[in-house]
C-alpha cells in the first residue's frame, strides 16, 4: 500500500466509478482497476461491489477512507512544506548577519526583499562570522553574511566585495566631512589600542596587518562590536581598526587613515549549507542580495 495507491482509490469512491476516476486521475481505466485490487490484496480486504454501471463501497472502503483522507492531507502537507515554490514559502527563513553590515548596508535591500517576498517570515539575527558558520553547519540558519576567510566546511560560498578596514586615531576636536589621510607605521608603535577580540575574523585580519608592519601593537582594550569600539576612540582612550562604513556618521571624535604601504581589506561573502536539495527561497534570496550589494 503506498499513498498514491489511497489517492486513486479516494478518486473511485468519490466519481463512484472506475472511468470516472481514470479521467480524474489522468489515467486509463485498467491502471485504477490494477490499483484498486492491489490495494485490496494488500489489506486483505474487499473495497466495492458492482452496482449497475457504479461500484458500491463496502463497510470497509467507508473505513478505509476516513483514514485515507488524513493519511493523503498530511501527504500533501508534507511536500508542500520541503518542495513550496518561492512565491508560496511560508516558513520561517533565518538570515544572520553582522551588525556594522546589517546597519550600513542592508536596511533597503531588506526592505526591498519584503516587497518581493511578502509571504516569506524573515528572522535576522545578529552574530559573528564564527557564530553565523556553526549556525549554518547545524542548520539553525539559512543564508548568512559573512566576513571571509573561513575555514573549509560543507558551505557555499558566493564572493560579494571587499571593504577597507581603516586605523582610527582620537581627535581633540569634532571631525566633519570625509577624509583618510596616511599614516606611517612607526606613527603606530607604542600607542593604545582598542581591537576586536582574538576569536573574530576581523582581529584575524589585523593582527595580519601588523605582522606585516613587523610590530605588534599595544592592545589595551578589546571589544566585541564596532560602536563600543568607536565609543572608546572618541573618548581619546586609544586608536581602533574599523571597516570604512562604520565610520561616516558626523560629527566624530576620530581621524581616519589608510597605513602607507598596506591597504587592508575585509572580504564579504554570503554563505549557505551546501546540499543537493537547497531551498528554493534560499536560492532567490541569495541571488537578489548578491545583485543588490555588488552593485
Amino acid at each position: 500500500m503506498d499513498i498514491r495507491q489511497l489517492e486513486i482509490f479516494l478518486s473511485v469512491m468519490d466519481a463512484s466509478s472506475v472511468t470516472g476516476a481514470a479521467m480524474r486521475m489522468n489515467l486509463s481505466p485498467g491502471a485504477v482497476s490494477l490499483q484498486l485490487q492491489n490495494l485490496a490484496a494488500s489489506l486483505h480486504a474487499e473495497l466495492f461491489v458492482r452496482a449497475g454501471k457504479h461500484l458500491k463501497p463496502t463497510p470497509a472502503a467507508h473505513r478505509l477512507a476516513e483514514m485515507a483522507r488524513n493519511l493523503v492531507m498530511q501527504s500533501e502537507a508534507i511536500e508542500h512544506e520541503f518542495d513550496a515554490h518561492t512565491s508560496d514559502d511560508t516558513r520561517p527563513f533565518h538570515f544572520a548577519t553582522g551588525a556594522t553590515t546589517l546597519i550600513y548596508r542592508l536596511g533597503q535591500p531588506l526592505r526591498q526583499l519584503r516587497k518581493r517576498f511578502p509571504k516569506a517570515k524573515l528572522h535576522i539575527t545578529v552574530a559573528a562570522t564564527e557564530e553565523m558558520i556553526t549556525g549554518l553547519q547545524q542548520r539553525r540558519f539559512d543564508l548568512a553574511l559573512i566576513t571571509l576567510p573561513v575555514e573549509p566546511s560543507a558551505l557555499r560560498i558566493i564572493p560579494l566585495y571587499e571593504e577597507e578596514l581603516l586605523v582610527l586615531r582620537p581627535s581633540a576636536k569634532s571631525v566633519r566631512g570625509w577624509h583618510v589621510g596616511t599614516i606611517h607605521p612607526q606613527e603606530l608603535r607604542g600607542v593604545p589600542f582598542v581591537l576586536h577580540s582574538k576569536r573574530s575574523n576581523m582581529r584575524t585580519l589585523i593582527d595580519g596587518m601588523f605582522q606585516e608592519l613587523g610590530f605588534e601593537p599595544q592592545i589595551t582594550l578589546e571589544a566585541d562590536d564596532n560602536e563600543t569600539i568607536k565609543s572608546l576612540v572618541a573618548a581619546g582612550l586609544a586608536h581602533g581598526v574599523l571597516p570604512e562604513m562604520a565610520l561616516r556618521r558626523q560629527p566624530r571624535f576620530f581621524q581616519v587613515f589608510r597605513v602607507a604601504g598596506n591597504r587592508l581589506v575585509r572580504k564579504q561573502a554570503l554563505a549557505m549549507p551546501r546540499s543537493d536539495y537547497t531551498r528554493p527561497l534560499t536560492e532567490s534570496i541569495a541571488r537578489y542580495l548578491t545583485e543588490v550589494l555588488k552593485a
